[in-house]
């Protein structure tokens, strides 16, 4: 089965979007898909600021991509655009590095004026590293992801179906680009 790459962009770890990121890495997994993430904000800052081609972490990292048949990107959206640490890792993977590689942003902002964040601020440098399959992804507000008594997150009905919407999507660009590949081959 395919492996995915999940890059999750946001500075915080216990931020709203990780309850969107583990429910797309559950439904993955069940469906059978091989899925790693890389959680840029526990990468050394000092690698990504000073962009360490060679750092073993960044290597790491960069080989899960490598390896993966798609990937998602996902970001919390600060100042109109997805978190500077993200730009950083994106910064540092290779040439074409996700080129053949269909792509699903997952991001989450403050409310609806950033739900072009995607397309403006994102798309653009996915396209320069290769990709050309780019999902339309899947934009939330935090109000749709809430803090619950337990110190745990729910997402909203109306996110869960979107949410299982885009992952069925993704889930079958995935395996039709898989067959067109065993197909050439």
């Amino acid at each position: 089965m395919a492996k995915i790459a999940v890059i999750n962009g946001s500075p915080s770890l216990t931020s709203r979007l990780n309850a969107v990121i583990e429910y797309a890495e559950r439904e993955l997994r069940e469906a059978g898909f091989e899925v790693d993430r890389i959680n840029v904000a526990e990468l050394p800052a000092e690698d990504l600021i000073l962009t360490k081609f060679e750092s073993e972490h960044i290597v790491k990292a960069n080989g899960i991509v490598a390896e993966a048949d798609a990937v998602i990107v996902a970001s919390p959206v600060y100042k109109a655009s997805y978190t500077g640490v993200l730009k950083t890792f994106l910064d540092l993977v290779p040439e074409r590095g996700l080129a053949g590689k269909t792509i699903l942003p997952l991001f989450i902002g403050g409310s609806l004026a950033h739900l072009l964040t995607i397309d403006y601020a994102l798309k653009p440098v996915l396209s320069v590293l290769g990709a050309r399959h780019i999902l339309a992804g899947i934009y939330t507000v935090d109000a749709q992801v809430a803090r619950n008594d337990q110190g745990g997150l729910d997402i909203a009905p109306e996110l869960l179906a979107r949410l299982q919407s885009g992952i069925q999507e993704f889930k079958e660009e995935i395996q039709l680009r898989e067959t067109q590949k065993s197909v050439k081959d």
